[in-house]
């Protein structure tokens, strides 16, 4: 990251309401100089953010690249709490900057906030409440339904998710869950029955959510997912805005299938003018499942103590764009975790079937470092393509566990004609992929070897790897159709089959290649197979 040097001095901006108690604990520690600006407009933060060494929000303040441009001696941000969709990731790792949450904190109160509001929800308490504060006496037109009994479906088994199932299951509920890289053994092993998804849908009386919001979960439940679910059921979302089409949602209600919806999140929040704040069957909280006063202190004195030890010691917690390591030794292993975690990506982009071990040796002289960063760093690029959970350095070893991943670490003296070499070996349902990369120089990254062939390869930007009949005019065929389409290639490399008469070749080109020139290359006369990649 940047350079870090021990501060002796070191300033602070808090610009979301942070608990009294991290405020404290910042204004307590010698050579801090903290200030409390809640409530900035944008252009005002930009003014003054270059200022500061340390950059503390929660979910108000969105920390844009545009302001990162201007925070030329930012070094770290932290999130009082876990969501970071307020912060632009990639850009703050581009420019060095450390971005760290606090996961722990919170997840007991989301869980009890989730279990409030089926209550609430069953017992039809906030139109109790409405209705006795009007001076009105509607026992009849109140009852509710008791959870005794019912089956409720988890969807996600993180942190939260599993605190709901067991506190569900306090309550004589039926659980059931669902999340496909968590194993069935794992979750039966916990007491409950792991279920696909449909069947989850088909079979539950109340369905609460709990997984991040992605690209592949944005819309998760929609209008197909209430066609599936029971007529009657409830639904309780308390993880994020979006992954419930709340177009959808709403159509559910008016039909009947749902029979009430318990929210704290919203597509925009705050949800102006939403069709669902109109419903009876909605209750809705404004995004507090978070919002206790333990939660609050917890997460206060987290983020405080996370980024005075980073500032003073270089030290890394929970920070979501690096691993968790002292100052010093990131500095050193910073060549090998800018080379691990694209090979890791790579190996998500070739592989088929879902991943049963990983296999990473390590080759030659690795200074003495230990190298757990490296295989965490392998374990981000493989699992952030294809996990629905938010990868990052914290908890992808956790993840690739819940998934029935198991990673073995090798080392050897000898990478023969490298100085050093790193192997990644993926082996799943359905096949075998190995991939060999090294550092060149001080730290430039290369894939030197994909299965049986050799090359060198930038694993950086657009890429399509391709598979063709060595001939002579073959490579010719492949860059005349690429310049039809006006698309650049930026550079190629070609590697050698080592028996056989067959090469790899990669194109780095300034766009992504659309789908249909894609087609039109595999149906080349001498093309084996293209795979689009993307780092």
């Amino acid at each position: 990251m940047r350079g870090l040097k021990r501060l002796k001095s070191m300033k602070v901006l808090i610009t979301d309401n942070l608990g009294g108690v991290g405020i404290d604990r910042f204004q307590q520690e010698p050579g801090c100089d903290v200030d409390v600006k809640v409530g900035l407009p944008p252009e005002e933060l930009i003014r003054i953010i270059t200022a500061y060494d340390a950059l503390v929000i929660r979910s108000a303040t969105r920390v844009t690249e545009e302001l990162l441009a201007a925070a030329e001696n930012l070094k770290v941000i932290g999130r009082a709490g876990i969501g970071l969709d307020n912060v632009d990731i990639p850009a703050a790792t581009r420019r060095g900057i450390v971005v760290m949450n606090t996961p722990g904190g919170n997840v007991i109160t989301t869980a009890e906030h989730t279990i409030a509001m089926m209550l609430a929800l069953s017992r039809n308490i906030p139109k109790g409440t409405s209705s006795m504060k009007s001076g009105r006496w509607e026992k009849k037109t109140l009852q509710g339904r008791e959870v005794f009994n019912k089956v409720m479906g988890v969807i996600g088994f993180g942190k939260v998710g599993s605190i709901v199932a067991d506190l569900a299951r306090g309550l004589k509920m039926q659980v059931l869950v669902y999340d496909p890289y968590v194993t069935p053994e794992r979750i039966e092993k916990a007491g409950f029955q792991s279920v696909p998804l449909e069947g989850l849908y088909r079979r539950s009386d109340y369905i609460t959510i709990h997984i991040p919001k992605l690209n592949n979960t944005d819309g998760f439940v929609d209008q197909e997912a209430f066609r599936l679910m029971k007529d009657g059921v409830m639904l309780i979302n308390c993880a994020r805005g979006g992954i419930v089409d709340e177009s959808a949602l709403c159509d559910a209600i008016h039909s009947g299938k749902v029979a009430g919806a318990a929210l704290d999140v919203f597509d925009n929040e705050p949800p102006i003018d939403s069709p669902l704040l109109q419903l009876d069957q909605v209750i809705c909280t404004p995004h507090i499942g978070a919002s206790t006063e333990e939660a609050q202190a917890n997460v206060a004195i987290a983020v405080a103590n996370q980024i005075i030890d980073y500032l003073k010691n270089g030290t890394i917690v929970n920070a979501v764009n690096v691993p968790s390591v002292t100052g010093e030794i990131l500095k050193r292993l910073g060549p090998f975790l800018s080379l691990a975690e694209p090979m890791g990506c790579l190996q998500a982009q070739l592989i088929k079937g879902p991943i049963k071990e990983v296999i990473i040796e390590y080759r030659g002289d690795f200074l003495g470092l230990d190298l757990s960063a490296v295989t965490t760093s392998v374990l981000k690029g493989l699992l952030d393509p294809i996990a629905k959970d938010d990868i990052n350095f914290v908890n992808a070893p956790v993840i690739a566990k819940e998934m029935g991943i198991t990673v073995t670490e090798k080392e050897t003296p000898d990478a023969q004609e490298y100085l050093n070499l790193i192997t990644v070996e993926i082996a799943t349902t359905q096949m075998t992929s190995t991939v060999s990369g090294t550092i060149f120089g001080k730290n430039q990254a290369r894939v030197v070897r994909i299965n049986s062939f050799r090359l060198e390869m930038i694993p950086k930007g657009h890429l399509a790897l391709i598979h063709n009949v060595d001939v002579p005019g073959s490579i010719g065929e492949i860059g005349t159709m690429l310049g039809n389409y006006n698309i650049n290639i930026g550079r190629m490399q070609v590697g050698q089959e080592e028996e056989g008469d067959r090469n790899i070749i990669f194109l780095a080109t300034d766009t992504p290649i659309p789908e249909f020139v894609v087609e039109e290359l595999r149906a080349l006369r001498t093309v084996k197979s293209v795979t689009p990649l993307e780092f």
